[in-house]
């Protein structure tokens, strides 16, 4: 679904679509969290997987339905398992996804370790919590997620998505630090750390994405697909370590654990530049706004005419047109200068047979 807005979407509204369609999916994360509180204290535990059932039918019903037909990026077929070996290759040969894998395999990893292990310190004192109770601190994350898309407007639209990247990872560590280190005797530590990681995780995520969509225009699901292994495999590692910490040492060990995790990420953030090619380091300028985007009014104004750098798509056109002119294949304002030319001698061969006539009738 994701590369699918990320295919539709235009590059300057880009942030904001995905911005849409991950509020869903954390939203979705969220609430059930609610509906398991809901269903567990009032009917039997089982229950809430025949909802479940029932909802992934009704969500398969919905795209058959629904779901718009769109044009095949690659018309002429992929090889199944070349496809598989091309997503190892891209995450090789391209640093922009690989900043990007490691730092959603961290930042992933803070969210499923808090919201295992809240359930554990919740019941226990000095709160006391049931499950219903327990199951509606989930709706504190609910409203980071209705402050995303105006987000992803304004701030992650216009800047480098990497700037964005570091937004979050502040965001989130701030959240994190209050709540580990408070919220075994003030009950407003979770209540901080549950919205500060949910809107800090949704601006990491939906920057990195829009950052990686535009690696590979035609393969978008193979660097999709690279991205969230990384994401699933720190949400794997967050659930693990932050339950065998909490059993050992509790709230704040397990909440240390993910003080590191987002930490690691941040360093991830700052050892490539925002407009670094290679691996690491800072060349390329400090500039957070867009490049791709044309030039800002505040430029205008104070320089006149700006020259902008072109899209990506212009690269690829001039990278063409220069690929065809060293093999020696005529562009098309070649064929357009081939074509005056011979009107130019059409009409010169024109002029000079007039001449001989008229002399001729002369003599």
């Amino acid at each position: 679904m994701l590369p699918l807005v990320g295919d539709l979407a235009p590059a300057h509204r880009r942030a904001t679509a995905l911005s849409i369609v991950v509020s869903g999916l954390l939203l979705g994360m969220l609430i059930a969290r609610v509906l398991s509180g809901v269903v567990t204290q009032f009917t039997s535990w089982r229950n809430i997987y025949w909802l479940s059932f029932g909802l992934q039918y009704l969500i398969f019903i919905l795209l058959w339905f629904f779901m718009p037909d769109y044009p095949s990026t690659n018309p002429g077929g992929l090889n199944y398992f070349k496809m598989l070996c091309r997503i190892v290759t891209i995450t090789i040969h391209e640093p922009v996804l690989v900043q990007a894998c490691l730092v959603g395999f961290f930042t992933s990893s803070i969210f499923t370790s808090f919201w295992t292990t809240l359930t554990c310190l919740l019941s226990e004192p000095p709160y006391n919590y049931d499950n219903l109770i327990i199951g509606l601190f989930a709706l504190i994350g609910v409203g980071s997620m209705f402050i995303g898309p105006p987000y992803s407007r304004f701030i992650i639209d216009k800047f480098v998505p990497l700037f964005s990247v570091i937004l979050g990872e502040l965001i989130g560590i701030s959240g994190i630090t209050i709540g580990t280190y408070i919220g075994t005797f003030a009950v407003a530590g979770p209540v901080i750390q549950a919205f500060t990681i949910d809107l800090g995780l949704q601006t990491s995520q939906i920057a990195n994405r829009s950052a990686i969509y535009a690696i590979a225009p035609k393969a978008r699901n193979r660097v999709n697909t690279a991205y969230m292994v990384s994401v699933f495999c720190g949400q794997l590692m967050g659930t693990a370590a932050g339950n065998d910490l909490f059993a050992k040492g509790g709230w704040i060990r397990s909440g240390s654990a993910s003080v590191g995790f987002i930490g690691a990420a941040s360093v991830i953030c700052f050892l490539r530049g925002l407009w670094e090619k290679g691996w690491v380091g800072w060349h390329g300028g400090w500039s957070i706004w867009r490049r791709d985007l044309g030039p800002r009014k505040a430029d205008v104004e104070e320089h006149g005419e700006v020259r902008t750098e072109g899209s990506a798509d212009d690269d690829e056109s001039a990278r063409e047109k220069m690929a065809d002119e060293m093999a020696g294949e005529p562009t098309r304002g070649d064929e357009v200068h081939g074509e005056v030319d011979e009107q130019k001698k059409d009409t010169s061969d024109t002029s000079h047979h007039s001449g001989l006539d008229t002399t001729i009738n002369k003599e």
